[in-house]
């Protein structure tokens, strides 16, 4: 009798831990999910967000001042003060330096990344925005959208007496920009519906391929293994899977309204949007491609990066205030940042 009231007990005590663990929030279904919000406020705006996965930092635009922020807590580790209309940064370990590009000045400020102090500018060209470091040619690069123009700069330049390169003219208006890390880089040209192939040894256009039936490309990433492109394009809104060998379109997929960056990561491919959509698609048989999760994040969740160590992905946001008229952008409301915290779900 005493034995058979043990087994009860402990038949009950183990009904109670499955019921106890069903009761717990699961993410919603979908291979990621929003995992936290990071609270982090503070003036002004955003617009790319840099992944440190070495020292799990994040380094964030915002319009006068880049925030370097404990990724785990979103508390400031940093803050490099200086600039006028910030948009991205390039992070070299090799050279121990990290480059800010400030669109305002067309310059790139060049900074310490152990001290973060601020060691000078290079001048680049109008309207400097999105900004890489490519290996292969060992040159930070920078797309330069109302010059039309690409910008090689050393790593290792005089911050204070130095020079970039000679500008790469691109014949239209460059967005973002990655790198095979073999002697070419990709640039997305917004207002020709192309994508500019750059021969990074002799820093010249080689090719340019049409993104149709995707148009206004911005978002870039690459899967170099494989050899392909990940474009972003605003109108049509598609995700454009391309061949980095010729440009042939291999896949157009539907993402949401106002996308800004794509990146490809662990066999999947985000596209972040405007509209508070994260579109994330997959190879799901060999040269087929599918939306396989779109997953809500925060409207103006736009642009993103990804942590390739742990696979989460940080996007960054506010809350907004009416626009001012239906072409002007919306204005984050004081205090409001955020940068929401998206990771794989767990089987």
């Amino acid at each position: 009798m005493a034995r058979l009231s043990s087994n009860l007990i402990a038949i009950g005590f183990a009904f109670f831990v499955i019921m106890l663990a069903s009761a717990q929030p699961r993410p919603a279904g979908g291979r990621y999910h929003v995992a936290d919000t990071l609270h982090v406020g503070g003036a002004g705006g955003f617009d790319y967000i840099t992944v440190d996965p070495q020292h799990k930092h994040l380094y964030v635009p915002r319009t006068t001042h880049t925030m370097v922020l404990d990724a785990a807590t979103g508390k400031l580790v940093a803050d490099i003060r200086g600039q006028k209309r910030n948009h991205g940064v390039a992070l070299v370990p090799s050279a121990g330096r990290g480059f800010i590009t400030d669109g305002q000045d067309g310059s790139v400020v060049v900074f310490d990344l152990k001290s973060y102090e601020v060691l000078g500018k290079i001048k680049a060209a109008d309207d400097a925005d999105g900004i890489i470091y490519d290996p292969a040619s060992r040159k930070v690069l920078v797309s330069c959208g109302d010059a039309n123009v690409m910008i090689p700069i050393a790593p290792d330049v005089d911050p204070k007496t130095g020079q970039a390169d000679a500008a790469v003219y691109l014949g239209g208006k460059p967005e973002f920009l990655t790198a095979d890390g073999q002697g070419k880089v990709f640039i997305n040209l917004e207002n020709k519906n192309r994508v500019a192939v750059v021969d990074t040894k002799t820093m010249k256009v080689i090719d340019k391929w049409p993104t149709a039936p995707g148009g206004a490309p911005v978002g870039m990433s690459m899967d170099t293994e494989h050899g392909r492109l990940f474009v972003g394009c605003r109108n049509p809104q598609k995700l454009i899977v391309m061949s980095a060998a010729d440009g042939k379109v291999l896949a157009d997929l539907p993402i949401g309204a106002g996308v800004d960056a794509t990146r490809f990561d662990n066999g999947y491919i985000f596209a972040s949007c405007r509209d508070g959509s994260l579109a994330i698609a997959q190879e799901t048989s060999p040269g087929k491609f599918e939306i396989v999760q779109n997953l809500r994040t925060r409207p103006g969740a736009k642009t993103m990066d990804i942590d390739p160590t742990t696979h989460t992905a940080y996007l960054p946001t506010a809350e907004f205030g009416n626009q001012s008229n239906a072409r002007s952008r919306p204005i984050p409301k004081p205090g409001s940042f955020v940068i929401v915290v998206v990771r794989p779900s767990k089987e």
